[in-house]
């Protein structure tokens, strides 16, 4: 089985390009069948069976892993087989019929509209970069954008005036978005009073948020902003550049916007992909109940 494994993570390297890290999870998958199976007197590729890899995709269970975990496990021995199929070095497929386990949907973590106050006056909009992270996070909260769609937008995709940006999701689709006011207003400043500073001479770097080179922001310089003020803000826990959009989405629900245009904004193609924004609003509403309904105490 070795040698087959590693002529199948060669093929993937080779004619995949997948990345060192991708191929180790393969690998380290594959093994870890292989290593059950040999432990139970199967040592040959052709022994192995749906009921073999069904009792694996069990064990792994029991043993507590994450859904996530079993899914890719999954994926990993359907890829190999299905190369050992091809390359005519096996004639069957006995991982066809593998089922994958449903993926957990989990409630988004979400910050109080209190917690998105603190965190959106931490900056200090009277420096350059300030003004910048200012302006950054007011209009991720305000559009409900992700961070590579902030990072993205150049100076002619935000019009401040008329309070709406252009950004485009990683499918290539467009979406017009409204903004605040006052997100419009730090975007305004940021641009006709500090972007300058940070712009290099003669340079036309078209993008809207600039890094200290003059060059546009990366994910990972705006992750190191974000989580700088939400220890500045006290927020406690870790918070990532998605717990705004989702903290976006459950206000707006929470105030009465209807779901189809949650959806929109936040350029899902599937409702249900935003209906779990759903499930916090419930939480929300029982508690808004429970506290102020005059007969919501416990019976007497």
């Amino acid at each position: 089985m070795k040698e087959h494994l590693e002529s199948y993570i060669t093929y993937m390297a080779d004619e995949k390009g997948l990345s060192p890290s991708t191929l180790a999870s393969y690998r380290n998958d594959i093994t870890g069948f292989m290593e059950y199976a040999a432990e139970r007197g199967t040592e040959h590729l052709v022994d192995v069976n749906r009921t073999q890899l069904s009792l694996y995709i069990g064990h792994l269970k029991q043993q507590g892993r994450a859904v996530s975990t079993v899914m890719r496990s999954i994926v990993s021995l359907k890829s190999f087989f299905q190369y050992l199929v091809r390359n005519q070095m096996l004639q069957q497929d006995p991982s066809v019929h593998l089922e994958s386990p449903k993926a957990e949907r989990k409630t988004p973590s979400t910050l109080t509209i209190e917690q998105v106050d603190s965190l959106l006056s931490a900056p200090a909009a009277a420096t350059a970069s300030g003004a910048r992270d200012k302006a950054m996070l007011e209009l991720l909260y305000a559009a409900g954008i992700r961070v590579s769609e902030l990072i993205n937008l150049d100076v002619e995709d935000v019009h401040t005036e008329l309070r709406f940006i252009r950004c485009k999701g990683s499918s290539g689709k467009e979406r017009i978005l409204p903004v605040s006011p006052l997100a419009a207003q730090c975007v305004k400043q940021y641009v006709d009073e500090h972007r300058l500073k940070l712009l290099k001479q003669e340079d036309r770097e078209p993008a809207l948020f600039l890094n200290s080179r003059g060059q546009r922001l990366s994910r990972q310089g705006f992750w190191k902003i974000l989580k700088k003020y939400s220890q500045e803000a006290g927020i406690q826990g870790d918070i990532t550049p998605h717990t705004l959009r989702h903290s976006f989405a459950v206000h707006l629900l929470d105030n009465g916007a209807d779901l189809r245009s949650v959806q929109e904004m936040l350029g899902h193609s599937d409702l249900s992909t935003t209906q779990i924004y759903l499930t916090s609003r419930r939480s929300s509403m029982k508690e808004v109940y429970d506290h102020f309904h005059p007969r919501a105490g416990k019976p007497q």
